[in-house]
């Protein structure tokens, strides 16, 4: 069960402290037409302002084998050097640095040796906030999906977690570093329609073993696609386990 988001403010960021949502500001994207590209500046702003104003948004990749495109419905917030569960929290690597870039482009990561799963950085180069895209649903090329999710029953199942959302776009490492808000990209996001999600949810992360207290994850009440919460897992040994792209323990964005 999460908290819907209600009353005013801004998630506060304490200095280096964790803190809980508030409502988040949704920026400049009430002047962009419904089904426009978002522009970069959506995405100038902390990543917990961006998180809830990406719901209901579409992601779209045009594939050799199709396009397809997925409304988000669940995502979450990764504060970048303030946020232990960041990928970003030890500093720069090879693997994180589309983090340290602009806002508006895709930072995807391998994971558990098998997965792949896209964010969206946020604020100004340097800076590495982005939001980890959680699910959706699929509202165009659904048979083109269906034939890269083979073992999905319903259709509501096809983008149902970070890992399955990039098997059904097709996004894999290839897409690290796309720029999402430009009209030539493969990889873009469009605004969502006219009409704002219903219910804007609020809780802990999936999975994350640090700064697994705060409720950075933002969904869709009531929607199907939306994934199953789990809590982190100490490991079969009674230690705690951090499961990151290269189990490096630089980070715990989950699939």
């Amino acid at each position: 069960m999460g908290d819907q988001l209600t009353g005013p403010g801004v998630p506060g960021r304490g200095g280096d402290e964790l803190t809980g949502p508030g409502v988040p500001g949704r920026g400049g994207d009430e002047l962009t037409a419904p089904g426009a590209l978002l522009p970069r500046s959506f995405f100038d702003r902390p990543a917990l302002q961006v998180a809830p104003a990406l719901l209901g948004c579409v992601l779209e990749h045009q594939a050799p084998d199709g396009l397809v495109a997925v409304a988000l419905t669940e995502v979450e917030a990764y504060a970048g050097a303030a946020d232990p569960a960041s990928h970003a929290y030890r500093g720069r690597t090879g693997r994180n640095a589309v983090m340290f870039g602009p806002p508006g482009h895709s930072y995807v990561y391998f994971t558990y040796g098998m997965h792949f799963c896209v964010n969206l950085v946020c604020l100004p180069a340097g800076t590495a906030e982005a939001v980890l895209l959680r699910a959706g649903a699929v509202v165009e090329g659904v048979a083109v999906a269906r034939r890269r999710r083979l073992t999905s029953r319903r259709p509501a199942d096809l983008a149902r977690g970070p890992a399955l959302l990039c098997q059904a776009l097709a996004v894999d490492r290839a897409q690290d570093g796309a720029d999402v808000c430009a009209a030539g990209s493969a990889l873009r996001i469009r605004a969502r329609g006219d009409e704002p999600p219903r219910e804007v949810l609020t809780g802990p992360r999936v999975g994350v073993s640090a700064g697994a207290e705060v409720p950075w994850r933002f969904w869709i009440g009531g929607d199907p696609t939306v994934s199953a919460y789990r809590a982190h897992a100490p490991s079969r040994s009674g230690k705690t386990e951090t499961v990151t792209a290269s189990r490096d323990r630089d980070g715990t964005m989950q699939p």
